[in-house]
């Protein structure tokens, strides 16, 4: 059974993770496509600022997204004063924040899927008279179906162990914006709390692995399908 704190902690961490996909999955897959797909100026610099939080620390990320859309931030401002929304120090923040750091694994996982869709079927519904978006919806996107489910899942798990952007934008707040990795480091630095330490370090990998597992399950189903349709069967 899992304690209050525990079931407090995978609540929130669940919620700002499937949040985090949310926001992501359909950016990520236009970004993916335009990568993918075309040949226009700056490619190498939208490939590198879609990939900078794989590199940049965490806390940078946090940082920055504070500059960015904290109440007098940019595009924080704006929506304050336009929509009365505050992203910071709440779960939609450590959505958001999440949603930045698991967004290149999305975009990397759905590249790589649509780079081996073969153009010659694309090009074949074009000459029929299909439209690019009516290409991408039935041909494209179906094809590369088990990327966009690996990468969402990883996206998922990501998100889900996100901690240093979302200390820095959301903060540590208990029963608003503590995830499992949160409240773990909250335990840690509270004396006499090792065991409730190692309680929320085997639940954080216990839902890791599950997603991993998942993602594998869902990508191999799909790929079996596909091949049975290829096959009449």
């Amino acid at each position: 059974m899992l304690t209050e704190l525990e079931q407090q902690a995978l609540w929130i961490s669940l919620q700002v993770a499937g949040s985090a996909l949310a926001i992501i999955v359909v950016p990520g897959i236009l970004v993916a496509w335009l990568l993918a797909r075309h040949e226009f100026p700056g490619k190498a610099l939208l490939d590198g600022i879609v990939h900078l939080p794989l590199v940049l620390p965490p806390v940078v990320v946090g940082y920055l997204l504070l500059v960015v859309m904290g109440r007098r931030g940019v595009i924080g401002s704006w929506l304050l004063e336009t929509f009365g929304i505050s992203l910071p120090f709440t779960w939609q923040g450590a959505a958001l924040a999440g949603g930045v750091m698991a967004f290149p694994l999305l975009v990397r996982a759905v590249r790589l899927s649509l780079e081996a869709v073969d153009p010659k079927l694309e090009a074949a519904a074009r000459t029929l008279g299909a439209t690019r978006l009516r290409v991408f919806i039935t041909i494209t996107l179906p094809l590369a179906l088990p990327g966009v489910i690996t990468g969402g899942v990883l996206a998922f798990a990501r998100a889900l162990s996100e901690f240093g952007a979302t200390i820095t934008f959301a903060s540590n707040i208990p029963g608003e914006t503590r995830t499992l990795p949160l409240a773990l480091y909250s335990t840690i630095q509270t004396p006499g709390m090792e065991g409730a330490a190692a309680r929320l370090c085997a639940i954080s990998v216990a839902v890791a692995m599950a997603s991993l597992v998942v993602s594998e399950w869902l990508a191999r189903r799909t790929r079996r399908r596909m091949a049975g349709r290829d096959t009449g069967l």
